[in-house]
């Protein structure tokens, strides 16, 4: 099972056999560190608490650099990291096994992003392709992309990458990659500099503060996406997995995700081959890759049709091969590949 021998683990550490099970809460972690310990279950949420908590807290990252979060399976010592923080920031959907922790040892320390903002629902146009010009003649209607309608009654399994029953590995109706949208991030770092603010009343002040600062580093963020999309001869972004809906949404753009949700999840050959039917129908460049998973298939597609490959990335984590090195560097490097692919002026 995903981490039910872990949360057991934990149990044995609540009751004071910590030595015998092997446990240990994270650092900073709510056990005699400097600052309120802080733990995240994703990059850009571990990003976001080091921007609010600043000097005043300690954050410790569910997930190694270079691993993929979806698929996170959690240690008996990063259980107990959940159970000790004084804050545990997560999007409650994006990772099963950092739910189970927080449900079985997360008490009133658990901060959902979802509680904070809105989250887009998962199947809106996951995976959907449409069909030439006319999509955009009415956008926003459901003929807008393809025949919505008939994509949603096919158990998403040709039109979200073959995801089947697993809904993404637990994502189950919404999509947690928020931090795509900076204005979400924005609103997170509000809700988090309020819940840090609770308990660390001394430090409340400093925490409003700095969340109003890194809102206006995220709004410089989205003005230049804004100016940079403005005008392209493309709106259509073909990505290996849904998870750039929020950034398509707010600018304007159509997501084509090869595979849904979940970046593991095989598309079928159906949906493969209308993908590639697309791309060469609508005039599409590029076929974008990530950093944390295969390139394989949408490599794939650019060889059939003669598309060229450029990255992505969906900031699920920061490693070597990552476009920046961190949250602004990145998304900063994403507009300049999509600039470059939709062909913008």
């Amino acid at each position: 099972m995903r981490s039910r021998r872990s949360v057991k683990v934990a149990a044995l550490c609540a009751a004071g056999v910590a030595a015998l099970a092997g446990c240990g809460g994270g650092a900073g972690a709510g056990n005699g560190g400097d600052g309120i310990g802080v733990v995240t279950g994703v990059y850009p949420l571990e990003w976001l608490a080091g921007q609010v908590g600043g000097e005043h807290v300690e954050v410790t990252n569910l997930t190694e650099p270079g691993a993929e979060p979806h698929d996170l399976e959690l240690t008996p010592r990063q259980i107990g990291s959940v159970s000790s923080a004084d804050v545990v920031f997560f999007v409650h959907g994006l990772q099963p096994a950092v739910d189970d922790a927080v449900e079985q040892e997360g008490g009133d320390n658990a901060l959902d992003v979802g509680d904070i903002v809105d989250l887009r629902p998962a199947t809106e146009e996951e995976g959907d392709a449409h069909a030439g010009e006319d999509a955009h003649a009415d956008e926003g209607a459901e003929d807008a992309h393809g025949d919505e309608d008939a994509h949603a009654d096919e158990g998403a399994e040709d039109a979200h990458g073959d995801e089947g029953g697993e809904e993404g590995h637990g994502h189950g109706d919404t999509d947690p990659h928020m931090w795509l949208d900076t204005d979400r991030m924005a609103q997170a770092a509000a809700g988090l500099a309020e819940r840090l603010g609770e308990a660390d009343p001394g430090n409340a002040a400093d925490y409003t503060a700095n969340a109003e600062r890194v809102a206006g580093r995220l709004a410089d963020i989205g003005t230049e996406y804004t100016d940079g999309l403005a005008d392209c001869e493309s709106r259509d972004m073909v990505v290996s997995h849904a998870a750039f809906g929020y950034l398509a949404d707010a600018h304007d753009l159509h997501q084509i995700g090869v595979s849904g949700i979940d970046p593991e999840a095989e598309p079928s050959p159906a949906r493969l081959a209308e993908v590639a039917e697309l791309v060469e129908n609508d005039g599409i460049t590029t076929v974008f890759t990530e950093t944390l998973t295969s390139p394989r298939v949408a490599e794939t597609i650019a060889a059939e049709t003669g598309a060229e490959t450029a990255v992505l990335d969906p900031l699920e984590g920061i490693t070597d091969q990552s476009p920046g090195d961190d949250y602004p560097s990145v998304m900063r490097a994403n507009l300049e590949a999509l600039t470059g692919a939709l062909r913008c002026s």
